[in-house]
C-alpha cells in the first residue's frame, strides 16, 4: 500500500500581493465588471482582482454562502463587489444579475468562468448532463454576451471586452471529457464570433490553461489517487501535469491576473485570440 503526504486540496488564499494591478482608465468605479462562478477559484480570483483594480465587480453564482465570502475578501482589500445569487441556466435569473449589475455603473467587461465537470465516455455520457453543461457553460455565456454587449456600446467610448474561461482541453481532447471538451472549443468560436462583429471595440478573448488549483480540479486528487493506487502527489505531477512542462498547478489568483490583462488597454490587439497558459501541454512534446 503506498503511504505519503497527502497533498493540500484547499483552494489557495489570495494574497493582495499577488494580484495584478494596472493602469487603465477605464478601470474605475464607474464601470462594472460582471464576474459567473464568482463563490470559488477562479471566478472569485477574477472578482477580487477586478475589484482590486478599482472596479465594481458583480458576482454571479448559485452558491450565496461561499459568493458572500468572495464578498469579503473584496472588502478586506478595500474593494466594492456585489453578490447577486444567479443560476445561470434559468434565463430569468440571467436578466435580472445584468438589470441589477447595470443600475450600479457602466458595464464594460464580462468574464465567463462558470463550469462543472462529468467524466464519462460518449457512449454512456447522460443526455441530462449533456444538457446540463451546455446551457451552464455555453449557453449562458452567449446569454450574458447578449445581454452586455448593447450597455457596451452605449459607454461613453464604446469599449467593453468579454473574457471566456476555456482550457486546454479548447485544442486538444481528452478522453471521457466530451462535453467538457465541446464547451471550450465553443467558447473559443463565442470569442471569435463576437470579436468578428466588435470592429475592434468591443473585444473578446479566450483564456486556456491546463489544472488550477480550484475545488473542480482538487477535489479529483483523492479518488484518483485510490482508484490508480498511487499517491497524491504522483496524480498531481504524474496525471495531471503529465505533459505539463511545470509540474504545479496554477493558483486561481494567476489566472485571474490573466483576465485583468485581457481586459486592459494593454491588450487591445487581443481580439478574437486565446491566452494559452498551459505550461506547455498543447505546443510541447
Amino acid at each position: 500500500m503506498v503511504t505519503a503526504k497527502p497533498v493540500d486540496t484547499q483552494e489557495p488564499k489570495i494574497r493582495p500581493e499577488e494580484i495584478l494591478i494596472l493602469q487603465d482608465e477605464n478601470f474605475s468605479q464607474d464601470n462594472v465588471c460582471v464576474v459567473t462562478g464568482a463563490a470559488t477559484g477562479i471566478g472569485r480570483a477574477t472578482a477580487v482582482a477586478a475589484a482590486a483594480n478599482n472596479l465594481v465587480a458583480v458576482g454571479l453564482d448559485i452558491n450565496a454562502e461561499e459568493g458572500e465570502q468572495t464578498r469579503k475578501m473584496v472588502a478586506e482589500i478595500g474593494g466594492k463587489m456585489v453578490f447577486i445569487k444567479t443560476d445561470l441556466t434559468q434565463d430569468a435569473d440571467v436578466e435580472n444579475a445584468i438589470q441589477q449589475a447595470a443600475g450600479l455603473g457602466t458595464i464594460k467587461y464580462l468574464a465567463n468562468v462558470a463550469g462543472v465537470q462529468h467524466i464519462d465516455s460518449v457512449d454512456n455520457f447522460p443526455m441530462e448532463k449533456f444538457d446540463f453543461m451546455q446551457r451552464l457553460m455555453l449557453r449562458a455565456p452567449f446569454y450574458l454576451s447578449k445581454l452586455v454587449i448593447p450597455h457596451m456600446k452605449k459607454s461613453k467610448d464604446g469599449i467593453g471586452v468579454i473574457g471566456n474561461m476555456a482550457s486546454a482541453h479548447a485544442h486538444i481532447c481528452t478522453k471521457n471529457k466530451p462535453v467538457y471538451n465541446i464547451t471550450k472549443f465553443g467558447l473559443r468560436a463565442l470569442s471569435q464570433s463576437i470579436s468578428a462583429e466588435g470592429e475592434g471595440t468591443i473585444r473578446s478573448f479566450t483564456l486556456s490553461t491546463g489544472f488550477v488549483k480550484t475545488p473542480l480540479a482538487l477535489n479529483q486528487i483523492p479518488a484518483q489517487a485510490e482508484q490508480r493506487g498511487i499517491t497524491q502527489e504522483q496524480v498531481v505531477k504524474e496525471v495531471m501535469m503529465g505533459k505539463s512542462r511545470i509540474k504545479e498547478m496554477m493558483s486561481p489568483i494567476e489566472v485571474g491576473n490573466l483576465f485583468i490583462f485581457g481586459f486592459s488597454r494593454y491588450a487591445r490587439y487581443l481580439i478574437g485570440g486565446d491566452l494559452l497558459f498551459d505550461g506547455g501541454m498543447v505546443l510541447t512534446y
